[in-house]
């Protein structure tokens, strides 16, 4: 467990020290996609009722709760990119902006919380949309993904994404827990090696 410079003690694992093993069944692919279907309203419950003067609270180089919640509508268009990518058959996936450029230039602390939970849910359900329809021979083309140096299905994508989710969740979860700023620093570290694989953002 460590504490953030705010004083905040938190045991989320940092994003770049989370490992994958993609061996799970590609018939699993119906059952991802209801995590990445469940992410807005599980999203909406942890921020709903909380001040605004909360929401966008952070010290410097920290992203607010609010801005946690604005980068996941920023990387929808990403993994919709990737989507397309592998249903192309592309060799290798676009990479992520490891600067979050997009998520600092939105400015989601001036904009009011409705305006990005609604926002997310509909860049979610778009992305649901071009899922829904796939087959599970769909589900298994594969990619290469440039951050984690790998072979991914499609299915291991949609499931990358809902971890990707369910970080960010876990963060602002322990910010409504604890009542402090979130301590997971926005810009991050050199990419680190973990078992052979280059972990980066997404």
């Amino acid at each position: 467990m460590g504490v953030g410079t705010d004083g905040m003690s938190s045991d989320v694992l940092p994003w770049l020290e989370y490992r994958w093993v993609f061996d799970f069944p590609t018939g699993m692919f119906r059952a991802v996609l209801e995590r990445l279907r469940g992410t807005p309203a599980r999203l909406e419950e942890l921020t709903r009722g909380i001040p605004a003067a909360a929401l966008t609270r952070h010290n410097a180089g920290r992203w607010s709760t609010q801005e946690h919640a604005g980068h996941l509508w920023a990387i929808e268009e990403l993994w919709q990119t990737r989507i397309k990518e592998c249903l192309r058959g592309v060799s290798a996936l676009t990479p992520a902006d490891m600067s979050n450029r997009a998520t600092d230039d939105a400015r989601y602390n001036e904009r009011p919380i409705a305006d990005v939970l609604a926002g997310f849910r509909v860049a979610r359900g778009e992305t649901l949309a071009m899922l829904d329809s796939l087959s599970t021979d769909d589900a298994g083309r594969v990619a290469h993904h440039p951050r984690l140096a790998r072979a991914m299905r499609l299915v291991d994508l949609c499931f990358f994404a809902a971890e990707h989710d369910d970080h960010h969740l876990a963060v602002i979860h322990k910010f409504v827990e604890g009542g402090f700023g979130v301590t997971e620093p926005h810009r991050l570290p050199a990419l680190g090696v973990i078992r052979g694989c280059l972990l980066g953002d997404t």
